[in-house]
């Protein structure tokens, strides 16, 4: 069985589980959140734009960001962590932009998070809201530091699809993303001159060693010469980067009605030429900032505050 997308025409943020409207309390016990005890549409009615990835600090970093970009008060340094009372994400909402870590690396971390927080914006009454992943990448045939804006995501067999088991049989959901918002966010790059960014395809794997061709875990059942003929069928078909949550956050964000893309920068060398990372950390904290910049841009010119001249001062960011 094979579900696709359905957006809603009203814009809101829809939920397909018949069996929440017979709960007294919806609990989103993850994020520390519920439907008595907070009030989640003045909380976060307002939001617009969602964006996430697997690393804490890196959300923090680009919450602080967008409140310096949105010319907020302050110099969002005490910026309060919503799902402070719980040890499994981050939370930070700076006016309409939601930043979220899925605090973990793969689909189960990145999963339970995108059901609460689809929830989440449900009950907020949220509508029209974009969601972007931003995260880091291995890369195929490119450079290191060139941003990929993924048009299709693919699993570790090439194929267009998420494959979930649910009770004991194998659901198959469409990982589609909005061509739109794609083609939107490659735009906005062209007025970036400090990087490199293309569209191509993502490929998902479960796993960060064997299921991605490493040479270098704790078991390995290949040899070089296999995982480079491998590779080179992934790189014919279209892949550029491999990640290990692509697949799933499009399927998820597509049956809830959510805008979504993902939009990762190659960090881990190309796959081609080695396995092992070794660019110095302040060249990989550099290669971090380039997607939240673009991501940034965008949002500011939705939200009207963007201006051609701020790109000098965008371009001084990126590196210092």
């Amino acid at each position: 069985m094979t579900e696709r997308k359905g957006y809603a025409g009203n814009g809101l943020v829809h939920v397909k589980n018949p069996h929440l409207d017979s709960m007294d309390e919806d609990v989103l016990y993850h994020l520390n959140l519920g439907t008595k005890t907070h009030n989640l549409t003045v909380m976060f009615g307002d939001i617009k734009f969602v964006c996430v990835g697997g690393s804490p600090n890196r959300m923090k970093a680009f919450a602080q960001l967008m409140h310096k970009e949105l010319g907020l008060e302050g110099d969002g340094k005490d910026l309060k962590d919503i799902c402070a009372g719980t040890d499994r994400y981050s939370m930070y909402k700076v006016g309409p932009v939601l930043s979220i870590s899925q605090h973990g690396m793969g689909i189960p971390c990145i999963s339970i998070m995108l059901h609460e927080l689809i929830k989440l914006l449900h009950h907020a009454k949220c509508h029209d809201v974009t969601i972007i992943r931003i995260s880091t990448s291995g890369g195929l045939g490119i450079d290191p530091g060139t941003v990929v804006i993924t048009d299709i995501a693919v699993d570790s067999s090439l194929k267009a699809r998420f494959e979930q088991v649910i009770l004991d049989n194998i659901v198959v959901r469409s990982p589609e993303l909005d061509k739109d918002l794609v083609e939107e966010l490659l735009n906005c790059s062209k007025e970036i001159h400090d990087f490199p960014t293309l569209i191509r395809h993502t490929m998902r794997t479960y796993d960060f060693y064997e299921g991605q061709g490493q040479l270098g875990g704790a078991l390995c059942s290949f040899s070089n010469e296999k995982k480079l003929a491998y590779l080179k069928r992934a790189y014919n078909a279209g892949v550029r980067n491999i990640e290990m949550e692509s697949t799933v956050f499009a399927a998820i964000c597509g049956l809830c009605g959510l805008k979504a893309a993902v939009v990762c920068v190659v960090c881990v060398l190309n796959r081609f030429e080695g396995d092992q990372m070794k660019a110095p950390h302040e060249v990989l904290v550099e290669y971090q900032r380039r997607p939240q910049h673009l991501i940034s841009l965008f949002i500011k010119k939705h939200l009207g505050l963007y201006n051609q001249m701020e790109l000098l001062d965008n371009a001084f960011f990126l590196n210092n």
